[in-house]
């Protein structure tokens, strides 16, 4: 049950297809085997007020958030990490070649004895997918 949060610039709004993103990167971290395909959770939100480096509206940033459920290994987070991020860092590629441009991603596990969650997607899902 991962969550993939993408936080980033308003700037980028008309120069990146952030939908485009957001596939690739489900697409990414559902390629792992980590995590259970029915379970992503892909979003995407603008920064409309932002200050990056020396203020530059020119500037613009990307920070991915992942949360997970605990229970994998190491080796999983890392597999886990890498595959997104090399996804991130392929598709917004052309932008950092040609733009002041920052992206990073941070992993965070969800605590068990604190999350509640509820769901009916894996009833409308094709069997291959739960």
């Amino acid at each position: 049950m991962p969550h993939i949060i993408l936080d980033y610039s308003a700037n980028l709004e008309t120069v990146m297809d952030m939908h485009g993103l957001c596939v690739a990167l489900k697409d990414a971290a559902a390629a792992t085997g980590v995590f259970p395909p029915a379970g992503i959770r892909v979003r995407a939100h603008a920064a409309n007020h932002f200050v990056v480096a020396d203020g530059d509206p020119k500037h613009s940033f990307i920070d991915i958030t992942i949360r997970l459920a605990a229970g994998r290994s190491d080796a999983q987070k890392t597999q886990a990490t890498d595959a997104v991020f090399d996804a991130a860092r392929a598709f917004t590629a052309d932008h950092m070649a040609t733009h002041p441009f920052m992206l990073s991603l941070d992993l965070r596990e969800i605590d068990a004895d604190h999350s509640r969650k509820i769901s009916s997607i894996r009833d409308h899902l094709p069997p291959d997918m739960h």
